[in-house]
């Protein structure tokens, strides 16, 4: 207990350089609670989000390509399929629904997808949840010029059941190139945590005939997003022969989560790169305590003297020290949990306008108590040094007076 008064007393009297050094360890435990949770969390859900499907049919590229255009709706469309392959691939024995969708336009920057809707409200995008239209909007009807927004995509347009809008060529936004087609608004998708919820749903046939497209390819897809029979563990393995063992033309993306999980272990070392420099901040942080309490002990000599006058033993001045220390960084980490919610709030916020994947912010991860608890026991050894100092000051030259 004395411990305890001696630590608060001295706290409150070095305010400034107690804030300085918490600050610190604040910003440097925020930063290293957020980017290992940021991580772990973006590998968890991009590896675990599929939308529903298990596969990918499209034209020859990579298996990434193909996943990362018709799942999570970026990159670019490595080419179309034809209206053959589409119907070969959907009549499959081994394939439950095969999904085609069609792209190349947009409504300012967020990307129209052509699809048979009927068929998507068949998928469960996760166990017992399926696609589904909030009420009171209604489903689009194929052939029409109707839409569905994706509930990400319709709040951040402003977007509401009966409005009209003209589609504008091309996955990037472009004034100059607006279609001549209206389309209206006749529902909001419910909201799905995937990339679903930052598109806007027309009918196939939309996009294949939109004004300015080749007639050429008016029957094509983009792709084909495949759920597989469960009946058939080997579904998989055999379309995979299929298409990209013997076959040349085509490329099946199976599994769709073994493919992202590569993409993170291609680029691993950038993570290591971000956990590193976060561990180099911690210590430069915790340093700083040393350089705070270290310098301040010649204008603690003779407080410590004093203290020692008064019955104070030594091993209570170098365990007030050590105390002190450690409950500078562990002011440091409470104020740095603020920090690190406002790093994720804003990394989950960015993840999800970039790919409409949902990261919870409030989600445990054992780094939140392993780093406090490491942060801590790190100050707490830093204070050992300016603690063997007071432990060795003098009391008499302690006492002496400075003029």
């Amino acid at each position: 207990m004395a411990i305890l008064i001696i630590v608060y007393k001295s706290m409150r009297f070095h305010v400034v350089s107690t804030l300085v050094s918490a600050v610190a360890i604040a910003l440097a435990g925020g930063l290293l609670m957020s980017v290992w949770t940021v991580q772990e969390e973006a590998n968890r859900v991009f590896t675990g989000v599929t939308g529903g499907f298990d596969a990918v049919l499209g034209a020859r590229s990579s298996k990434l390509q193909l996943v990362l255009n018709s799942i999570f709706h970026l990159e670019d469309s490595p080419g179309n399929i034809s209206a053959a392959d589409v119907d070969v691939i959907r009549h499959n024995p081994n394939v439950e629904i095969g999904l085609p969708i069609a792209v190349g336009d947009n409504y300012k920057g967020y990307r129209l997808v052509g699809t048979l809707f009927d068929e998507l409200l068949r998928v469960e995008y996760t166990p017992g949840h399926h696609y589904e239209v909030e009420p009171p909007g209604r489903p689009l009807i194929d052939g029409q010029y109707e839409a569905v927004a994706g509930s990400f995509a319709a709040r951040e347009l402003g977007l509401k059941i009966g409005d009209k809008f003209h589609p504008f060529h091309g996955l990037t936004y472009d004034e100059t190139k607006q279609h001549a087609e209206t389309y209206v608004i006749t529902g909001i998708l419910a909201p799905t945590g995937t990339p679903s919820d930052r598109v806007i749903w027309i009918p196939l046939s939309g996009v294949q005939k939109m004004s300015g497209h080749d007639p050429r390819v008016a029957t094509d897809a983009s792709a084909v997003l495949v759920k597989l029979k469960a009946s058939n563990p080997m579904s998989g393995f055999q379309l995979d022969l299929l298409y990209n063992r013997r076959g040349n033309k085509l490329t099946f993306a199976w599994p769709i989560g073994a493919i992202l999980a590569k993409l993170f272990d291609k680029i691993a070392w950038f993570d290591r790169i971000l956990t590193f420099v976060s561990y180099l901040v911690v210590v430069v942080a915790t340093a700083s305590i040393l350089a705070s309490i270290y310098n301040s002990m010649n204008e603690r000599r003779r407080e410590i003297a004093i203290l020692r006058a008064l019955g104070a033993g030594r091993t209570t001045v170098f365990g007030a020290i050590v105390v002190e220390s450690a409950a500078i960084g562990a002011v440091g980490m409470v104020i740095g949990f603020v920090i690190y919610a406002a790093i994720v709030v804003v990394a989950s916020h960015i993840i999800r306008a970039q790919t409409g994947v949902v990261i919870d912010p409030a989600k445990f991860h054992p780094v939140m108590i392993v780093a406090p608890a490491g942060i801590v026991a790190l100050a707490a050894l830093v204070g050992i040094f300016p603690a063997v100092k007071a432990y060795r000051t003098d009391v008499a030259s302690g006492l002496t007076p400075l003029s």
